[in-house]
């Protein structure tokens, strides 16, 4: 048992790396407190891969990816727009803002990786484990392995954190998730389009929302003709 653990753990760790879910983990390591981050991404890694491993290799085929998948990208790219328009609405003077709950957060985490992770090749690897290895050690090593992974990521997301403005991190932190967003509907709707041409097309949305932050940020700016004149 120990033996599946174990090599669950180090299938799992080695395919997160540099996945989207380290990139989703660091982004909201960015935005909201790092136990909140990693309490929503245990819980739904815990219950994507408990499917998993009940269902076995036949999940594949009772699961509508495609559905899924359509909402994951409907949802990173609201998650991205909501983002965007808090930060928008914080540069109104120096008010005291109360204190954010920690309630939303961790939902909007676990709804996420939720379902980023449904159909997604670390799911299909747990469930093939699982047909040759006992259910509960390939569970606790896959949850065990995917959230040591985040974890990596939630991390470089404290450290970049504290470097930067709130306002700043608020504002990347929308951006990233419209261009997960726009990744994965381009993914979806077009399957054959390639890796590269994806990528490069979603970067379009994300290009075109900061570039809208630009140009309002340049339209509320006081001209310097009009500051001499009011003193």
């Amino acid at each position: 048992m120990i033996a599946t653990i174990l090599l669950s753990i180090g299938i799992v760790f080695l395919a997160e790396l540099g996945d989207k879910s380290q990139l989703m983990a660091l982004t909201f390591a960015l935005r909201y407190r790092w136990w909140v981050v990693l309490a929503g991404i245990a819980t739904a890694t815990a219950l994507v891969h408990i499917i998993s491993v009940a269902v076995g290799h036949f999940l594949g085929a009772a699961l509508p990816t495609t559905a899924i998948a359509l909402v994951a990208a409907l949802m990173f790219l609201g998650v991205g727009l909501w983002t965007l328009r808090e930060n928008l609405t914080e540069d109104d003077g120096d008010e005291p803002k109360p204190p954010r709950s920690s309630k939303a957060p961790y939902f909007v985490v676990l709804s996420a990786f939720l379902l980023a992770e449904l159909g997604d090749r670390t799911m299909f690897a747990t469930a093939a484990l699982a047909t040759d290895n006992n259910w509960f050690a390939v569970w606790l090593g896959s949850t065990l392995g995917m959230v040591a992974a985040d974890a990596l990521a939630i991390v470089v997301g404290i450290v970049v954190g504290k470097h930067l403005p709130e306002r700043a991190i608020g504002i990347a932190a929308g951006l990233l998730f419209l261009y997960f967003g726009s990744a994965t509907l381009l993914a979806t709707v077009l399957p054959g389009l390639g890796l590269l041409a994806g990528a490069a097309l979603a970067v379009l949305v994300p290009a075109a929302a900061g570039a809208f932050l630009l140009a309002r940020r340049t339209r509320r700016r006081p001209q310097p003709e009009l500051v001499e004149n009011v003193n």
